[in-house]
């Protein structure tokens, strides 16, 4: 069973920048899609950024130019770096992984996917 877990999120002014990392247990991050996703209070999870196996890259628009996603395969893991941010950011930020023989739908989050326990990021106006 594939374990995902995040670390990395706080508090931070607006403006600020943060640098989220996803650790996985066994050598997903290599051979499937990965994202990470967000979600505020009272509103439903949304995809901020996707990062295939070959490395290609997807964005949410509200978060294209501020955020990158990468990936380091020998360390099984996946980082977010946030920069400019923006109090719309503040959520809880989460990675998710493709199933072995399941679909990525890119930045739509579903269920099939192996998610992580999440991670606060609160930005301050």
């Amino acid at each position: 069973q594939v374990q995902l877990v995040e670390s990395g999120g706080g508090s931070v002014p607006a403006g600020g920048s943060l640098r989220l990392s996803c650790a996985a247990s066994l050598c997903i991050v290599s051979r499937y899609c990965m994202g990470w996703f967000r979600q505020a209070p009272g509103k439903e999870r949304e995809g901020v950024a996707a990062i295939d196996n070959d490395g290609d890259t997807s964005y949410a628009d509200s978060v294209r130019g501020r955020f990158t996603i990468s990936k380091e395969n020998a360390k099984n893991t996946m980082y977010l770096q946030m920069n400019s941010l923006k109090p719309e950011d503040t959520a809880m930020y989460y990675c998710a992984g493709q199933r072995r023989g399941g679909t990525w739908y890119y930045l739509k989050p579903h269920p099939s996917y192996y998610w992580g326990q999440g991670t606060q990021v609160t930005v301050a106006s």
